[in-house]
């Protein structure tokens, strides 16, 4: 049976959800079928009453620098308002649900607790509530499977990359974690999920038969998304992620980086399903402000093996190796780093030079805890 995202199955099966109603549509260019038509379109061809459209961080079309205000706009095509939430507002207005019925999330999330998908869909439910209306998400695959790797972020450090207490590598799906939010956070939404038929957590994306769009200018292939989980806390250090190249999360560097000292050091720790090797690279208009046009000296991580690679052992490794190398270089921002780990015991760890395998092992007694917490949410197998 082919792997149907919620999008068909919407259409196919559960359009009793939105039959003589009227629509808003939360997506972004990931929001396709099988055949790569987009929501939007598949929407209007059906006759759905579609009559707003709102759209997330990096904007309808995905090309909005990442942390961008986007602005409110009319769409072209179609003639239809869209509406900004990740602008001058971050959460849909009254005004921009005043002709709207019911709303649908499309959305292609990472796998990644930092990516803003679930913000922006903890925000909708929360408005819906103030006005009634339910909300429908239309399930995606998670791109990088079921693992659930990284430390559990402490609710204290709640924020838009890390608005509940899940993992940095969590396993879900938007569907899931829409469901996980809306108890946590004590929502009271009407949420419906559509599920995506055919799929399990095993099933590796490429076999899936779904275009692979990407999710954001930075994430350009399924690769990238395997080492996001991980990489992506390089952002709060002075170390760059490889934003302006064609590997961004796929490598980092800094011009005082020692790559044969630090790659000595990772080859001592043997961490399985990755190779990491030397690599010059040239960030060309990065977005992150980190050597525009300088080249640098990197270490590009390799995926060998998705089974066995925990990318966020593989960074907290990397980060406590260039610690011990590069003490007064590495440059924390302790304000930006502990958001994204959200807390501050892993910096605290690294910089006082605690084994990255001890603070790997410190994480586990909180995974086995989410993994049971996590059951009565859980859609797939």
């Amino acid at each position: 049976m082919p792997v149907r995202p919620g999008l068909e199955v919407l259409l196919g099966d559960s359009a009793s959800l939105i039959a003589g109603r009227r629509v808003g549509l939360v997506t972004n260019q990931t929001g396709v079928d099988r055949a790569g038509a987009h929501g939007i379109d598949r929407l209007l061809r059906e006759g759905v009453a579609l009559t707003a459209i709102l759209s997330p961080e990096h904007g309808l079309r995905g090309i909005a620098a990442p942390g961008e205000h986007v602005p409110s706009s009319i769409d072209s095509a179609t003639g239809l308002p869209i509406y900004s939430i990740y602008g001058a507002t971050f959460s849909p207005t009254p005004e921009m649900l005043a002709n709207v019925d019911v709303i649908l999330i499309d959305l292609q999330d990472v796998g990644a607790r930092y990516f803003t998908w679930l913000a922006t869909t903890v925000a909708v439910m929360e408005a819906a509530v103030l006005e009634r209306k339910p909300v429908v998400v239309l399930d995606r695959p998670n791109p990088i499977g079921g693992a659930v790797q990284g430390n559990v972020l402490d609710p204290a450090f709640s924020s838009t990359v890390g608005r509940i207490a899940v993992p940095m590598r969590h396993g879900l799906t938007l569907g899931e974690l829409a469901r996980l939010a809306a108890h946590d956070l004590g929502l009271g939404a009407e949420l419906h999920v559509v599920p995506v038929a055919g799929w399990r957590r095993a099933a590796a994306y490429d076999a899936l038969g779904l275009p692979f769009v990407q999710p954001s200018p930075n994430l350009r292939d399924l690769e990238a998304l395997f080492h996001y989980p991980g990489t992506c806390l390089f952002e709060g250090t002075a170390l760059s992620v490889g934003r302006g190249t064609d590997a961004a999360f796929r490598q980092v560097g800094a011009p005082w980086l020692d790559t044969t000292r630090v790659l000595e050091r990772l080859r001592e720790h043997r961490l399985p399903g990755v190779r990491f090797s030397a690599v010059h690279f040239t960030p060309r208009n990065p977005g992150d402000r980190k050597y525009a046009d300088t080249l640098l000296p990197g270490i590009r991580l390799t995926l060998l093996d998705a089974g066995s690679y925990d990318p966020t052992a593989a960074a907290v490794t990397l980060l406590s190796v260039i610690h011990e190398i590069h003490p007064d270089q590495i440059g924390f921002n302790p304000r930006g780093f502990d958001r994204l780990a959200g807390t501050s015991t892993l910096r605290e760890a690294i910089e006082r030079g605690q084994a990255p395998a001890s603070i790997v092992a410190s994480w586990q007694p909180a995974l086995k805890e989410f993994r049971r917490r996590v059951r009565p949410w859980l859609i797939y197998r």
